[in-house]
């Protein structure tokens, strides 16, 4: 009779494979700190007490945003998002899950130690979680500049092990904890690269390798000097001419009457202006953004001379479309959006305290004394039925939501105007607000949304303000929207 082997493999218990990685992880630490490294002092300890609360990632993120170009704020505006879900997380769960020792100094040179030592525990690393979630954040955005931020970044991980206030576990946790916090952040918030392709169609548009043939007209109110100075450096053969908000359409119908393209640059109402001149001409349209949000050059994928330089060289274009409205004898065309109701209030109210205060401000405080004054909604018939409305607005395109980011177009060329309406009753901020969180075709007692290629909305009474693209006027009869499908060929980068 054979006696029974047993085979089984007894696998060391969990506190011997702890035992061993706290053991090698402390011989690391040791080698760290008995390594000379040239060059890393004082540097290193610097950096170390400059990342303390953040203050070296808003430091590099306002030298980022500083550039203008919207890539960078946008990366700059990830990146400290990414940390500041990276320093909520850290301290209220990692550091409290492990209560792990900070390590001896004894081995580490007097001159590296921090004058003021942490007293919280040593797992997870903040600072590094900090480091690497500003720098993947910033990376995720833009990879020019988190190939800047990646070196200062890793430099601020060494230095935790270099001064002796955390082990390399400690490190690598800390910035694993920060890279998820990045991709968080973009799951809440998507970065550009993962918006859908657009479907817009290709266009047939001249060539022009140094530019000539193209005629800038840039709104000096934009602040675009220096966009118009980047643009003559790109395109040196393009002519450019900068003028007052006043004499804007008077220099685009000069340029229009000789250039091969017309081009401009500013806001969203700058755009506008030049989207009727380059209808009325048959020319194709090159957009530089130079104003504060523009809607426009960011939905059709143009955010510095870089892009546009690119489309205008290689002939890059596409087709989009417009929409038109008609009030009256008064008619006009937007690129962007059209409203009536609390909207165009809200525009004249901001325009009023603008010079003063600036943009931003001035939209707050314009928002708050609108939604705050004694006021009624306007009456007016809306398919078919005569109701009250806080708000029509209508999109030159379907706006979707991309998780907590603003709306955004994919496509210029749907044929759709994008209809939201707010109906009438109390609290007309508290209804505002529901209809700009929902997304396109949705219903409640609040607001409804539709999207149609034609509208006609009777009965609002003369003389109420409406709003296009920035620019208002008022009703003087029953509106009518439509979309002109492709009507307006305009550059952009295509790969």
């Amino acid at each position: 009779m054979t006696a029974d082997v047993d085979l089984t493999v007894r696998l060391p218990g969990h506190h011997i494979l702890r035992d061993r990685f706290l053991a090698a992880d402390s011989r690391l630490f040791d080698a760290v700190a008995t390594r000379e490294w040239p060059g890393a002092h004082p540097m290193l300890p610097r950096l170390s007490r400059a990342a303390n609360h953040g203050v070296l990632w808003f430091a590099t993120a306002a030298v980022i945003a500083a550039t203008r170009s919207p890539r960078a704020r946008r990366a700059a505006a990830r990146g400290v998002a990414s940390l500041a879900l990276a320093s909520v997380t850290i301290n209220t769960l990692g550091k409290r899950t492990v209560r792990r020792p900070r390590p001896v100094l004894d081995n580490v040179p007097a001159m590296r130690h921090l004058k003021r030592q942490p007293i919280t525990t040593s797992f997870p690393s903040g600072h590094s979680a900090s480091a690497a979630a500003f720098a993947t954040g910033v990376a995720l955005e833009s990879r020019g500049w988190g190939a800047v931020v990646a070196p200062l970044a890793t430099a601020v991980a060494l230095s935790r092990v270099y001064t002796g206030v955390h082990f390399p576990s400690d490190v690598l946790a800390g910035a694993a904890f920060g890279v998820g916090a990045a991709y968080a952040v973009r799951g809440l918030v998507p970065t550009r690269d993962q918006l859908a392709p657009p479907g817009r169609p290709r266009a047939d548009a001249p060539a022009l390798p140094d530019g000539e043939g193209l005629v800038m007209v840039a709104n000096t109110a934009s602040g675009t000097a220096d966009r118009v100075r980047s643009l003559r450096d790109a395109l040196p053969g393009a002519q450019t001419v900068e003028c007052a908000p006043e004499d804007l359409r008077a220099e685009l119908e000069k340029a229009a009457a000789h250039a091969r393209v017309l081009g401009v640059c500013g806001g969203d109402g700058t755009v506008n202006a030049a989207a009727e001149v380059a209808l009325r001409h048959g020319l194709p349209l090159a957009v530089l953004p130079g104003g504060t949000l523009n809607h426009f050059a960011r939905d059709l994928g143009v955010e510095d001379v870089r892009d546009l330089r690119r489309a205008v060289r290689q002939g890059e274009a596409v087709r989009v479309d417009v929409g038109h409205f008609r009030s009256g004898e008064t008619e006009g065309h937007f690129v962007n959006t059209f409203s009536v109701g609390v909207y165009p209030e809200l525009v004249r109210e901001r325009e009023r305290w603008e010079r003063m205060l600036g943009g931003w401000p001035a939209g707050v405080i314009a928002a708050v004394r609108v939604l705050r004054s004694d006021r009624h909604p306007l009456q007016a018939t809306f398919q078919g039925r005569p109701r009250p409305i806080w708000l029509l607005f209508a999109g030159n395109g379907t706006y979707h939501r991309l998780g907590l980011a603003p709306g955004h177009r994919f496509d210029l060329a749907d044929g759709l105007l994008d209809v939201r309406v707010v109906h009438g009753g109390r609290r007309p901020a508290l209804r505002l607000l529901a209809a700009a969180l929902a997304g396109p075709l949705t219903r409640s007692p609040a607001h409804a949304a539709v999207r149609v290629s034609r509208l006609r909305v009777e009965g609002v009474t003369p003389g109420t303000p409406l709003a296009y693209d920035g620019e208002v006027t008022e009703v003087h009869g029953d509106l009518t929207l439509e979309k002109l499908p492709e009507a307006l060929t305009v550059y952009r980068p295509l790969g």
